[in-house]
């Protein structure tokens, strides 16, 4: 059924300070970072919360190929070698592509015998400018495919005409048309037109049975951002709350260094704890950040910077 109106009373109330988030996520920045084993150890969770991902118009089968080659093996094994995590099985957590990549991505895994679920986007990604009828058969194609987790992206008109029961009923859709797969809902904060909004998408999002939210396409102008972060954190946290439900988090879009990816885990960590930082309730998308946190490891084991050709490409 809809959401009736008196159940979204609380959307006309909600109130978000950005001078105050905004202060709060530059703190975030200033904190000293870790260094030495410790900071190996925190880029090697991060590396097990990667959505590896390829979202480009000229992908084939032989790029997807590669992309899960280095999903199964993100860091080079006489690394991971050297700092005795060999055994460990790390690994990325998914590998992230198009509806029409998907096939490969399955075949490519499989034939690496590793169990890495393949994400699809959907639902007229990055845009969501498509009808709703088009948005759930593609989901369903996705799934068919063999894809266990969809990321969809919303429609931000719904948000930014205020259309929340709309907004509501058409993720609950597309999370019906997903079946077993796991639901990432992507917000495309960046065009969402204000903080406040960001948590009530994220409330609806949560509500309609979202397992996680996750802040950019990657394509828009701006992407995952500390303050967006802060503001989708404490609104997980609230839902958890009131609810008992845990909702994961993404961000994605413009993480493209181990510094960064550390800032981000710190901050789950300190916003929502420990027991989030894990694959099945915390995700980082991303294409290049990978290659930065292998080097960065590499300058950990080996004490010397990596050159170009001493570590394979994604």
């Amino acid at each position: 059924a809809l959401l009736k109106q008196a159940e979204l009373g609380w959307i006309s109330k909600v109130y978000v300070n950005p001078p105050a988030v905004v202060r709060h996520a530059e703190q975030i920045q200033k904190w000293r970072t870790v260094k030495g084993n410790w900071q190996a150890a925190w880029l090697l969770k991060a590396v097990t919360c990667i959505d590896l991902t390829t979202l480009s118009g000229d992908d084939t089968p032989s790029n997807v190929h590669r992309l899960c080659f280095k999903a199964k093996h993100p860091i080079r094994e006489d690394l991971l070698k050297a700092m005795d995590m060999h055994d460990k099985g790390i690994t990325v957590a998914a590998v992230c592509v198009y509806p029409a990549r998907v096939t490969d991505a399955v075949n490519a895994l499989k034939a690496a015998g590793c169990d890495i679920p393949v994400a699809s986007v959907a639902a007229g990604f990055p845009s969501g400018q498509t009808p709703l009828e088009t948005k759930l058969a593609e989901i369903k194609l996705a799934v068919q495919y063999g894809a266990r987790e969809i990321d969809i992206v919303i429609s931000r008109s719904l948000v930014l005409s205020g259309q929340w029961e709309g907004l509501y009923e058409e993720i609950r859709q597309c999370r019906e048309a997903c079946g077993e797969a796991h639901m990432k809902t992507i917000l495309a904060t960046g065009e969402l037109g204000s903080l406040a909004n960001v948590y009530k998408a994220s409330m609806i999002a949560m509500m309609a049975g979202s397992d996680f939210i996750k802040t950019s396409t990657g394509k828009e102008v701006e992407n995952a951002t500390l303050p967006v972060g802060v503001v989708m954190m404490r609104a997980i946290k609230e839902f958890y709350w009131q609810t008992g439900f845990k909702v994961g988090f993404k961000p994605a879009g413009g993480i493209r260094t181990a510094k960064e990816a550390i800032t981000w885990l710190m901050l789950v960590k300190e916003e929502l704890g420990v027991e989030w930082l894990k694959p099945e309730l915390f995700r980082l998308g991303a294409s290049s950040l990978l290659e930065d946190i292998e080097k960065q490891i590499f300058h950990h084991v080996t004490g010397s910077y990596a050159l170009p050709h001493d570590l394979a490409m994604a």
